[in-house]
Parts: structure tokens; C-alpha cells; sequence
């Protein structure tokens, strides 16, 4: 009995292959983009977790309530004492992540994000090396042979996958280091890492106040996070007895694995695009509803005569529903089609290692069943309203209207009812991708303080023993940036411990001079340490005083630049030129003295979401760092062109120092947004396709009221009426239809957006703007779509529709 409804439905399908082509098409869009959106939120969300039995891994972080430091690293101490006395966890680990330079003599040095780790890490993940050894506990004592562990990828793309680097030595950050195994592949732990050492080897002195460890855990069976939370905050609690100068107010702050791998910011994203692709599937849903409600207007004489020979209601529903079911079933390979494009372009938006390791997408069999079960529910679900309406046909009224047809008040009825839930759901979909691309517009225009068209930059890494003492690595430095400069084309340059919109920096607590405040509550300011011609490479005014000068570089003489908002809240009212303050902290025990003043700009990436941040700059030479960041200011044309030249300069002054992130800075500001860009434009696919649905949607109700109501509209005009009464007949009815859509619209999208509002950037959930331009512009598009059908109408000949009649 199935295969003959099945064969029936083909048949009948193909007798009209318009409608069926239409059908698919509205179909396929529909779950083209449910499916991409599920491809990427399976990869994200739903797929097991890399690890075996992840459900008892902890992340482990500290809080420091009092100081309003919600989550923070931990020190290396204190993992010591949390390893050793808790009694609720079966292993700890921690890693900290470094960059590491690797020169073995065949290729140019390269730089690699990495982690120093304890031997304890990847047998806690479970995850060990697929060629040669893991770390063991000999490896993670000081005095140990330095040994290091490399990615697959590393392994492949500098090594040629070479299986003889298992027992060889390479140099990492100037020292040899044995190579003693390959990690699987795609294995970078914690997200884009590709080498490990062992920590207490590499790095032998430690400090508590020094938090930079991220450490993990496995709970004992049996043992709940709120246990474990209880036993190491009692740990953490007799530390602050203990060591009150470093611990006093800090506290162990335990959460799921899941929480570190995932966000609720990611999740909330994830949440809105299933929705926002979910409601593009109802839409396709409804506009082919629609178009099968009027196809069953125009088979309702078939049916009345097959209800008539016999059959009964529930043999026209199945029938009805095997032919829709086979409609979504036609739709899954295009729908599959749009999605492998969905998920290209997806890719194409993301640049490289911005996404974790552990978290990929793909079309694979997971997204192929969903496609092929979506479509099976979407064919039940568009075809079961059609097919109950079209099974309560009136078998005598049906014979009686013959050939004429009729609309139907129940099926015009519900055809209106989708028209108008199609309207609202693209009023939802059109003002959320509003929402997100004035926000990401807002992004772009944000001012940073200072013109980045003209800047570059480039990192460079200073390892091995030579550059272990400070002023090794101040001298280098600034001697590269004295060749940079000599460059033709090249007006300024700095090295720093930060690249602008590129990270870096430092910062805490400061004591002033003559300002006595409660310990714990002194005021925090962002510390970058610069070579002098910072401001001028950058373009950023100064506001009062001097600029740091060659000569307090080369003397290191205690000296600061610092922002306008550092100045008015730091000496508010006073003059800050000649005050004095210090760093907090135990490598830097300099007072510095206010030389300057300089006009406030950003620094970081999503520094436009906040307020500018109390800053000071001060001599390179206070905080030399290994990995320093170049920023060059051009004269003229292209500032990428000059980057051969610099990298050219550097390899003159050392050759064993590797030159990475090469990148304009207004490609790195343009980074820092990057997920604003992705929304916008994918909210604006949805959006788009939505209103295209919606407003085939409109055209279709209408123009098939039209051609039920040839008749009615020829007796009107042949008693008087004219074409204008016609046109605002017709039009009246489309507007009215858009007009309850908008309104049911408007107070869905006042919800939904409230549920994305912490992704926004100076827009409201409930923007007036979105929401009048979307209204208006979905009421323009509703009067366009209906005006089509509106002119049919005003054609018809009296004469004609009367002799029809």
C-alpha cells in the first residue's frame, strides 16, 4: 500500500513539475541553512568531548572576591599545595602557556605557540603521544635533561613527518632539547598549542603572587564539583593564613570542563543562530503549505470523486503526506548542497587558529542524518495542514461546483494565517540581522585614538642564554629598531612588550606618592614598556610636558608617559607632571615620574566595548620581554610592503631570531571583530532568504485569490466598480495581511533580542531604528508583492468573467 501511494505521489509530482521545482527550492534553502547552523553548533556543543570520560575533568582557576577579581590564574605554589593536600581529586595538572622558538639549522627559526606542563598533563587528558614517549616524572624535576613533545602538525610541516626526530635534538628557545615524542594529529592542546616542555625544567623559579598557570583535574568516583570545591577552597583558606602577603583574600574557584571549553557567550551565539535558522526552516515550511493548500484547491474534485469511489479520509491524509514527504525527501541532496557552501563560507569568515582545537564541523554523517530527518519532519509538518483540510471536502458541495472550484473559507483562512506568521518571522530574523550589523559597523567605526592605515607590525622572539639578561634584550631591541628606522619609507618605529590591537602589555596595582589607600585597594593601570618614538609612530598627541627620550632609554631612567585618563584619576584636578608612582609588584621596584601626558587611545582588541583604561608607558628597558612586538609607521603607500626590508634588518642584527605575526594594524583591529562580521552577514543570509520566502509568500496568497475570485471581481466591475476600487480591494487585503504580521513581529523580535543583547556594541535589543527601517521596508516589499497580483486583477473583462460564470 506504501509503495503504491509512493509511486502515485511521483507521478502526480511530476505531472507538475513548476510546482514541484518551486516546492524543493523553498524547501531546500530552508534546510540548507539548518543544516550548516547544525553542523557548526554539533561541532561546538554537542560532540563528545575529545577526552575519556570528561565528565569527571574540573577546570581550576582562583577568585579574589575582596579585590573584585572574579577568575584569575594560579600560582605554581599553590598547585603544589592543592596537588598534594586535597583529598577529593585523583590528578591534578597544569600548564602555562609560552612561545617557544625552534631553530634546528635546516629552515628559518620559527616561532611556535606552546605550554610548559607537568609530566601529569596528557595522561590526566588521556590523550598520549602516537609516536615515541609521554613526559615522566624525571622529566619535570629542575636539573632534568630538557626534553620536549611536538604536534602532528609541527611534526609534518617542518619535519616532513620525518619518524627519525623521535631521539633528536633541536633547539628550543636557544638550548637543545631532545625531541622525545609526536602528539596525535590535531592534538594542540589547550587550543592552538603545537609543543610542550616540562614545567619545574624550565621554568625552576616560581613565586605564589605570580598566577599564570591554568591547572586541571579528574574527580575521584564518586566525588561531586561541590566537593571538590569545598575540600580545595578549606586548602585555600589556611594559604591565606599562612602566606597573608601573596594569599590573603584569594580563594579556589572550581567549574566543569565544559564551562572552559564552551563559554555561555558561545552558547548564547549558538542558541540565537538555531533559532534564527529554525525560523527560516518554518518560513520554507509555511510558503510550501501554502503552496500545497492551493494545489488541493485545485485537486478538489479529484478528491471528492476518489471519496467517492471509496476512499476513506485517512487514505487521502496518507496519500497527501507521502507526496509531501517525498517533496522533503527530494529537498535533502540540495539542501545538502547549500549547507557543504554554508559551512565553506563559514570557514572563510574565521581566520586561522581562532578556533579551538577540539572544536570542527563538518558535513559528516551526524549532519547527513539531521539533514535527512529534518526533512522527513518538515514533510509531515507542511503537509499534514494541507492534507486535513483537503480531506474534509464536502463530497456533495465538491460534485455540485464541478470544474469551477472554489477557495474554500477554511483553507483561505489558513493560507492567510501563514502568510501572516511567515511576515512576523522575517520581521524577527530582519531586525535581529539589523541588530548585528549596526553593531559590527559601530565596531568599525569606533575610534581608536590614533590613524592605523600607516602602521605595521611584526613580533620577533629573543631566546636562548645571550638574551636572559635584561639589557641583552634592551640593547637588541633597540638596535633593531634604530636599522628599521634608517629604512627609506620608514618615519618611526618602536619595539614593545605589546603591538597595538595585538596583546601584550602588562599592568596591576600602583602605589602614588602621597596617596595613602587600604591595601588590596590601590588603583590598577595597564604598564607597557616601550623604546622611545612610541608616540610618534603611533600619531597620538601629547597633551602636556615631554616625550621619553633616547637618552632615558639608554640610562633607564625612571620616566612615564601616561594617558589623560590616567591623569584625571589618578591626580584628579592636579597637575600630574613630576608625581610619582610604582608598580606593586616584585620585578619592578622603580619609582617612575610623569614626564608627559598623551592623549587616551585603544590598545587592545574589543577595547571599544569598554572604557578607555588609566595607562602609563614607560622605557623598553624596564620590562624587556622575550617576545617583542615591532610597530612601524610608513610614509607612504602600502605598510605591508615594507615587511621584507624590516625582516631583512633583523636578520642582520641576529640571525637566529624568528619574525612572526607579520600584519598591518588595521588588519589586527579588524580581527578583533571578527565575530560581529560572521553574525552580521550570517543573520543577513537568514534575513535575506527569509524576506524572499515571505515575500513569494504574499505574492502567492494573492495572486491565487485573485484567480478564485475572477467572477466575484467581474460582477463588480460590471455593476460599477471601478479599476482603482479593484486595486485597493486586492492591495487592501495584502496590507492587511502585512500589517498583522509587522504588529506580531514587532513583539516577537522585542523578545528574542533580548537574548543577544550582551553580543551588541552600542545598539539596544530594541533599537528603534532596526525596528522602524525593518517594518517599513517589509511593508514596501508586502505592497510590492501584492501589487503584481492587484494589476492582474484590475485586467479582468467583465465580459469574459461573466460568460464564464
Amino acid at each position: 500500500m506504501l509503495l503504491q501511494d509512493l509511486k502515485y505521489a511521483v507521478r502526480t509530482l511530476l505531472k507538475t513539475p513548476a510546482f514541484t521545482l518551486i516546492a524543493i527550492s523553498c524547501l531546500a534553502l530552508g534546510i540548507g541553512v539548518n543544516a550548516t547552523i547544525f553542523s557548526v553548533v554539533d561541532g561546538v556543543l554537542l560532540q563528545p568531548y575529545p577526552y575519556p570520560d570528561a565528565e569527571r575533568m574540573i577546570v581550576l582557576n582562583t577568585a579574589n572576591p575582596p579585590a573584585r577579581i572574579n577568575r584569575a590564574l594560579v600560582s605554581y605554589p599553590d598547585f603544589r599545595d592543592w596537588r598534594d593536600e586535597n583529598t577529593t581529586l585523583s590528578t591534578l595538572a597544569a600548564l602555562q602557556r609560552r612561545s617557544f622558538a625552534i631553530a634546528d639549522g635546516r629552515t628559518d627559526p620559527e616561532r611556535f605557540a606552546g605550554g610548559a606542563v607537568t609530566w601529569t598533563l596528557f595522561g590526566l587528558l588521556g590523550t598520549p603521544p602516537a609516536l615515541g614517549r609521554d613526559f615522566g616524572p624525571d622529566d619535570d624535576r629542575s636539573g632534568a635533561e630538557p626534553v620536549v613533545l611536538i604536534s602532528d602538525d609541527l611534526w609534518r610541516n617542518r619535519y616532513n613527518a620525518d619518524p627519525s626526530i623521535v631521539g633528536r635534538a633541536i633547539q628550543v628557545n636557544g638550548r637543545p632539547h631532545t625531541v622525545i615524542g609526536v602528539m596525535p594529529p590535531k592534538f594542540m592542546f589547550p587550543e592552538t598549542q603545537r609543543l610542550w616542555v616540562p614545567i619545574s625544567a624550565y621554568i625552576p623559579e616560581w613565586t605564589r603572587s605570580v598566577r599564570s598557570l591554568e591547572v586541571f583535574a579528574r574527580l575521584k568516583p564518586g566525588v561531586s564539583i561541590d566537593q571538590a570545591s569545598t575540600d580545595l577552597r578549606a586548602i585555600s583558606t589556611r594559604l591565606a593564613a599562612t602566606y597573608p602577603k601573596e594569599n590573603e583574600g584569594w580563594a579556589a574557584l572550581v567549574r566543569p570542563l565544559r564551562s572552559w571549553m564552551v563559554p555561555i557567550q558561545v552558547e548564547i551565539m549558538m542558541f540565537a543562530m538555531m533559532g534564527a535558522v529554525t525560523l527560516v526552516l518554518m518560513i520554507a515550511c509555511a510558503n510550501v503549505a501554502n503552496l500545497l493548500l492551493a494545489r488541493a484547491a485545485v485537486r478538489h474534485r479529484e478528491i471528492s470523486i476518489r471519496s467517492a469511489l471509496g476512499a476513506g479520509k485517512w487514505r487521502i491524509i496518507r496519500q497527501l503526506l507521502t507526496e509531501a514527504m517525498l517533496i522533503g525527501l527530494l529537498s535533502a541532496p540540495l539542501g545538502a548542497a547549500i549547507a557543504w557552501i554554508g559551512l565553506r563560507l563559514v570557514d572563510s569568515g574565521i581566520p586561522p587558529d581562532s578556533v579551538p582545537y577540539f572544536i570542527h564541523w563538518s558535513l559528516d554523517a551526524r549532519s547527513l542524518a539531521y539533514t535527512i530527518a529534518i526533512s522527513m519532519l518538515t514533510g509531515i509538518l507542511f503537509g499534514l495542514a494541507p492534507a486535513l483540510q483537503a480531506a474534509r471536502t464536502n463530497l456533495q458541495d465538491s460534485l455540485k461546483e464541478g470544474a469551477r472550484g472554489a477557495a474554500g473559507g477554511h483553507r483561505a483562512r489558513l493560507r492567510s494565517v501563514l502568510v501572516v506568521a511567515e511576515i512576523a518571522m522575517s520581521l524577527v530574523l530582519l531586525v535581529g540581522a539589523s541588530l548585528f550589523v549596526r553593531s559590527f559597523l559601530n565596531l568599525q567605526q569606533s575610534t581608536t585614538g590614533f590613524d592605523t592605515s600607516p602602521l605595521m607590525t611584526m613580533r620577533i622572539y629573543l631566546p636562548g642564554s645571550v638574551y636572559e639578561a635584561p639589557e641583552a634584550k634592551a640593547r637588541r631591541v633597540q638596535d633593531i629598531v634604530q636599522r628599521i628606522e634608517g629604512l627609506p619609507g620608514v618615519k618611526a618605529a618602536f619595539g614593545s612588550n605589546f603591538v597595538p590591537f595585538g596583546g601584550g602589555g602588562s599592568g596591576g596595582n600602583i602605589g602614588v606618592e602621597g596617596q595613602a589607600v587600604e591595601e588590596g585597594k590601590e588603583p590598577s593601570i595597564t604598564f607597557i614598556a616601550a623604546s622611545p618614538h612610541l608616540r610618534e609612530t603611533l600619531g597620538v598627541a601629547l597633551m602636556r610636558g615631554r616625550d621619553i627620550s633616547d637618552i632615558d632609554e639608554t640610562t633607564r631612567t625612571p620616566v612615564a608617559l601616561i594617558n589623560q585618563t590616567m591623569a584625571s584619576q589618578i591626580w584628579p584636578g592636579q597637575d600630574p607632571l613630576g608625581r610619582r608612582f610604582k608598580l606593586l609588584r616584585d620585578n619592578i621596584d622603580d619609582w617612575f615620574t610623569v614626564v608627559g601626558v598623551v592623549a587616551d587611545f585603544r590598545h587592545f582588541q574589543g577595547d571599544a566595548e569598554r572604557p578607555v583604561f588609566p595607562s602609563a608607558y614607560v622605557p623598553y628597558s624596564f620590562d624587556p620581554t622575550l617576545n617583542t612586538g615591532l610597530t612601524i609607521r610608513v610614509a607612504a603607500g602600502e605598510p605591508g610592503a615594507i615587511a621584507s626590508a624590516v625582516r631583512e634588518q633583523i636578520r642582520s642584527a641576529d640571525g637566529s631570531l624568528p619574525v612572526f605575526s607579520i600584519q598591518t594594524v588595521e588588519k589586527l583591529r579588524q580581527l578583533g571583530f571578527w565575530q560581529d562580521r560572521l553574525f552580521g552577514w550570517m543573520f543577513s543570509v537568514f534575513g535575506a532568504i527569509a524576506l524572499l520566502l515571505a515575500s513569494v509568500g504574499v505574492y502567492g496568497v494573492l495572486s491565487y485569490s485573485v484567480s478564485q475570485r475572477v467572477q466575484e471581481i467581474g460582477v463588480r466591475m460590471a455593476l460599477g466598480a471601478e479599476r482603482r476600487d479593484v486595486l485597493r480591494l486586492i492591495l487592501g487585503h495584502g496590507m492587511k495581511l502585512a500589517a498583522i504580521g509587522i504588529a506580531l513581529g514587532i513583539v516577537g523580535a522585542a523578545g528574542a533580542t533580548q537574548f543577544v543583547k550582551t553580543a551588541l556594541y552600542n545598539v539596544t535589543p530594541t533599537d528603534p531604528l532596526s525596528f522602524t527601517g525593518v517594518a517599513a521596508f517589509l511593508t514596501l516589499v508586502a505592497l510590492v508583492a501584492s501589487y503584481v497580483p492587484a494589476r492582474r486583477a484590475m485586467a479582468v473583462d467583465p465580459i469574459v468573467a461573466l460568460r464564464n460564470e
